[in-house]
C-alpha cells in the first residue's frame, strides 16, 4: 500500500525480519569479510550488489537514504558528509570543467561560494538568475554547455520561494535536469519531485536531524530524467566508464539507478565525503518525529512573523506564509501546509539596532545554525554570507540589517515574549 508521510518517517527504510533489531542498527565497521576474492571482485566491478568498504556503502546509511528517498518520492538516494557535499556531488556528477550551470541567485551563501568561486576554479561556470526573473531572462541564461539548473525551494535566508514548475519546464526545454535543495520545507511540507524537479538535495543537519546533533547531507534522484535522450550532454552516464571496466551506468542500472550509482561509485570513491553510520543513526531518530516537528516549526514561524509585522520597532518582515508577503502566492501553491520556522526581518535602526536586539534575547541563542528544535538567531551578512560583497548580498536578497530567526518547537507565546523584551532594549 502507499504509505503516508508520517508512517514513512517512523518506519520507512528499515523493516526488521524475525529476531532482527527494531531500530536501524549501526554498522560501525569499515569492511566486510568474504570467502573468495572472486566474490569481492564482482562487488568492485559493480556486477553484484553488496558491501565491501563503508566509504562507498554501509547498511545503516542505505536504510536512512531509502527512507528519505521514500519521503521525497524518489527512486534512489545517497547520504553525504554534509549538505554542502550533497550539493557539490549533485552538480559535479553531471557537470565539470568546460561546463555551465544556471542557478538561482537566492541561495545559501556557502552554496553561492561553491558555485561562484570553488567550482569556477575547477573550470565550471555558473550564471545566477533572480528566482523571480521573467521567462525570457531565464531562457537567456542557458548555453549549449549548460548541464543543470539549481535552486532552493525556500532560499536561506532570503526566504524567496522557487517556482519549481517554471524552473523545471525551462530546464527540460533545454534538455537538462532541475536540482532543488529542499532543506527548509523538507518533504513533509513540499515534495519538489511532484512539481517537476529531477534531483533533490538536503542538508540533513537541519530539520531532518532537528536537534543539532549530527552533520550530514543527502541526494535523492527521482529516477525519471532521461539521460539517454540527451546522451551527448551526459557522457559520464551514457558512455563506458573505463574506471569500472567500461560499465555504462544507464544501461546497467537504468534511469532509476544510474545517477546515484555513478555518484557513489565515482565521486564517493574518489572524494570520500562519507556520512558516518553514527550520524546516519542520529538523523534517523530525527526523521521519526519530522512530521510532528515541522507542523510546530511552521506554526511558530507564522505566529512570530505575524507578531513582528505588527511591532513598531520592526522595519520589515519576510515569511512565505505571512499574508501580504511577496512570496505568499507561491507559498500557497507549493507550501499549503506551511513553509518553515525561519523568519527574516529587519529592526528599525539598521545594523546597530539588530546587534542590540540579538544581544538581549534570552531564549533565542546566537548560533551558526538554523532549523533546530531550539530557537536560534543569526546576522547572515556578518556570518554565513560574510564572504559575499554588497552586490552579491543584494542579488541574494540579503540586506545588512537582515536577522534570521529560526523558531524552534518551544511555546510560541514564550518566543514572542523573548522577542518583545529584546526589542524593548532597542532605542
Amino acid at each position: 500500500m502507499d504509505e503516508r508521510i508520517g508512517t514513512i518517517c517512523v518506519q520507512g527504510g528499515w523493516r526488521p525480519g524475525d529476531g532482527e533489531p527494531r531500530q536501524v542498527p549501526i554498522y560501525q565497521n569499515t569492511t566486510w569479510k568474504y570467502d573468495t576474492s572472486e566474490h569481492m571482485g564482482r562487488l568492485f566491478d559493480l556486477e553484484e550488489s553488496g558491501y565491501f568498504y563503508t566509504r562507498l556503502a554501509n547498511p545503516t546509511n542505505d536504510a536512512v537514504a531509502a527512507k528519505i528517498a521514500a519521503l521525497e518520492g524518489g527512486a534512489a538516494a545517497m547520504l553525504t558528509s554534509s549538505g554542502q557535499a550533497a550539493n557539490f556531488f549533485a552538480v559535479f556528477n553531471i557537470a565539470g570543467a568546460g561546463d555551465h550551470v544556471v542557478a538561482s541567485s537566492a541561495i545559501y551563501g556557502g552554496t553561492y561560494n561553491l558555485f561562484a568561486h570553488t567550482m569556477a576554479r575547477m573550470g565550471l561556470e555558473c550564471t545566477f538568475v533572480d528566482p523571480h526573473c521573467t521567462d525570457e531572462e531565464l531562457a537567456a541564461a542557458f548555453r549549449p554547455n549548460t548541464k543543470c539548473v539549481f535552486g532552493e525551494t525556500i532560499a536561506n535566508p532570503a526566504l524567496s520561494v522557487l517556482d519549481i514548475e517554471r524552473f523545471a519546464a525551462a530546464a527540460h526545454d533545454h534538455g537538462v535536469p532541475l536540482i532543488v535543495d529542499n532543506t527548509f520545507p523538507t518533504p513533509v511540507l513540499c515534495r519538489p519531485i511532484e512539481w517537476g524537479a529531477d534531483i533533490v538535495t538536503h542538508s540533513t543537519t537541519k530539520y531532518m536531524d532537528g536537534h543539532g546533533a549530527s552533520v550530514g547531507g543527502v541526494i535523492v534522484d527521482a529516477g525519471t530524467f532521461d539521460w539517454n535522450a540527451h546522451a551527448d550532454k551526459f557522457p559520464g552516464l551514457t558512455t563506458p566508464d573505463e574506471s569500472y571496466h567500461g560499465v555504462v551506468y544507464t544501461e546497467r542500472f537504468g534511469l532509476e539507478g544510474a545517477f546515484i550509482t555513478k555518484a557513489t561509485a565515482q565521486l564517493m570513491r574518489d572524494l570520500g565525503c562519507i556520512q558516518a553510520p553514527q550520524n546516519a543513526f542520529l538523523i534517523n531518530l530525527g526523521l521519526e518525529s519530522l512530521h510532528l516537528r515541522m507542523a510546530r516549526h511552521a506554526a511558530n514561524g507564522r505566529a512570530v512573523a505575524e507578531h513582528l509585522a505588527a511591532h513598531p520597532k520592526v522595519a520589515w518582515v519576510r515569511h512565505p506564509s505571512l499574508a501580504g508577503d511577496s512570496e505568499y502566492a507561491l507559498a500557497e501553491k507549493y507550501l499549503p501546509e506551511g513553509s518553515c520556522g525561519v523568519v527574516s526581518f529587519g529592526v528599525a535602526g539598521g545594523r546597530a539596532a539588530a546587534e542590540t536586539f540579538m544581544a538581549n534575547l534570552k531564549l533565542a541563542q546566537i548560533a551558526t545554525h538554523v532549523a533546530d528544535a531550539r530557537t536560534c538567531v543569526l546576522h547572515p551578512a556578518n556570518a554565513t554570507h560574510r564572504q559575499m560583497n554588497d552586490a552579491e548580498l543584494e542579488a541574494a536578497g540579503i540586506t545588512s540589517d537582515l536577522i534570521r530567526l529560526s523558531c524552534g518547537i518551544e511555546d510560541a507565546a514564550d518566543l514572542i515574549a523573548d522577542i518583545d523584551a529584546a526589542l524593548a532594549a532597542v532605542e
